[in-house]
């Protein structure tokens, strides 16, 4: 079974609403999950998020809650958005980056609507994660985490990932939400970009450059 390499950021609604249709057809591969900073990610590429454009912020909102709600998927955005992810990461690689602890601190945030600011909500996320908040404390700001996930965002841009979600498998990168059926497509035919049609349009030469 091939591995796919999973990159997210719990910023991100559309990582979430990946994860939660990877829980219900799961991807034919062995999933490792990359936590990684999506800030750093933008500012590797010189780009804004969605978020920070104010008319894609609305647009955004409004199509991840309608696209969970086409889904099933339950989905409630935490109460500011964009938040800092820093502590949720540096404790998702202190505990080893398990499925259920994805799993469990993407629905902290955007099943169940809460943040990291507020104290009961970090206090309820630690529990879920079976943790006393001094201990996730202790294990998230560990050196030796901070350089992990350091480490994991330099090895993302060096690989060329420019976004969240984005799976890797083969040295093929999928990025978005809306790559989902064609990742699974590739998996069941990794021959899928290997017509002339598909080589073509992989190295078709820019036509005109936009100056920024």
């Amino acid at each position: 079974m091939p591995t796919l390499e999973w990159y997210f950021d719990y910023l991100s609604p559309f990582a979430y609403l990946q994860l939660e249709t990877f829980e219900r057809r799961p991807p034919a591969a062995t999933i490792v999950y990359r936590p990684v900073l999506l800030g750093a990610l933008l500012e590797a590429t010189a780009t804004r998020g969605p978020a920070e454009v104010p008319g894609m912020r609305t647009l955004t909102y409004r199509h991840c809650l309608w696209r969970a709600r086409h889904l099933g998927i339950p989905y409630r955005m935490p109460p500011a958005h964009p938040f800092n992810p820093l502590r949720a990461l540096r404790l998702t690689v202190a505990l080893g980056a398990t499925p259920a602890v994805v799993r469990d601190v993407f629905r902290h945030f955007w099943a169940d609507g809460r943040s990291l600011d507020d104290p009961a909500d970090w206090a309820a996320l630690c529990a879920r994660l079976g943790l006393t908040v001094a201990d996730a404390e202790a294990r998230l700001n560990a050196p030796e985490v901070k350089d992990a996930l350091r480490r994991a965002t330099d090895d993302a841009i060096a690989r060329g990932v420019f976004g969240v979600p984005t799976a890797i498998v083969d040295g093929e990168l999928f990025w978005g939400l809306d790559t989902t059926d064609m990742l699974h497509d590739f998996l069941a035919d990794p021959a899928l970009f290997a017509d002339a049609e598909m080589a073509r349009v992989s190295t078709l030469p820019v036509g005109v450059q936009r100056r920024i």
